[in-house]
């Protein structure tokens, strides 16, 4: 199975910290969702991966908005 998720970044005291992710249905919707919430103030960024089978798989990323940390490893 493979999951769509879309992660927003916001600003931190430490530069930019993860926000809640939200799990989407396909990869054009993480997309789309994605893009708002780069756009939704407060907001520094956000991306779309998808990953299949469990966390030790990794993720692929799918399309990246915004001021993101240059290591998406921990995805």
């Amino acid at each position: 199975m493979t999951y769509f998720v879309a992660l927003p970044f916001v600003f931190s005291d430490d530069g930019l910290a993860a926000g809640e992710a939200t799990e989407c249905f396909s990869a054009n919707a993480a997309v789309m969702r994605t893009e708002a919430l780069a756009r939704k103030p407060g907001h520094a960024g956000a991306v779309a991966f998808s990953r299949s089978g469990g966390p030790a798989t990794g993720a692929k990323l799918i399309r990246k908005f915004g001021n993101v940390p240059d290591d998406l490893s921990a995805l």
